[in-house]
C-alpha cells in the first residue's frame, strides 16, 4: 500500500507542474467529492452508512482542498461528541431519537411517494398517502 501512496503523491506532484491538468483534476476530485457528500447528506436519517458516506464524500474534498480537512476534522470531532453523549443518556431520549430519525425517514418518504406507493402494494390507495407531489 505504501508503494502506491508514494507514486500517487510523485503523480500529484507532476499535476502540479501542469496548471490546466491540476486544474481540472480539483474540478473532478470536487465534483465526485460533493456528489458523494451530497448523498450522504441526504441518506443521514435512513438506516445505513448515512454519516459513513458524509465522511466519505469530506475526505474526498479534504484530499485537495484545506477548507475541506478542517471541516473534516471539525464534523469528526463534533459526531463523537455528539454520539458519546447521546449512549450517555436514558432510554427516554434514546428513545425520542429514534422516534425523531422513524418521523423523518417516513416524512421524506411521504414527500417523495414512497409512501402512497408502497400502500398501492397492498391495496389501500389514498389520494393523502401519495404526498404533496402526487
Amino acid at each position: 500500500m505504501r508503494i502506491h501512496a508514494e507514486s500517487f503523491v510523485r503523480w500529484r506532484g507532476r499535476l502540479v507542474g501542469r496548471p490546466l491538468l491540476d486544474l481540472a483534476y480539483r474540478v473532478a476530485v470536487g465534483v465526485v467529492g460533493a456528489a458523494v457528500l451530497i448523498v450522504g447528506i441526504v441518506t443521514i436519517p435512513y438506516p445505513g452508512p448515512g454519516w459513513l458516506i458524509v465522511f466519505a464524500g469530506l475526505g474526498i474534498l479534504a484530499s485537495e482542498f484545506a477548507w475541506a480537512k478542517r471541516l473534516l476534522q471539525y464534523a469528526r470531532g463534533k459526531y463523537d461528541a455528539f454520539m458519546a453523549w447521546f449512549l450517555q443518556q436514558g432510554q427516554v431520549v434514546q428513545g425520542a431519537g429514534l422516534v425523531f430519525t422513524c418521523a423523518v425517514v417516513l416524512g421524506t418518504l411521504w414527500v417523495l411517494g414512497g409512501v402512497g406507493m408502497a400502500a398501492g402494494w397492498f391495496g389501500l390507495e389514498q389520494d393523502w398517502l401519495a404526498g404533496p407531489f402526487g
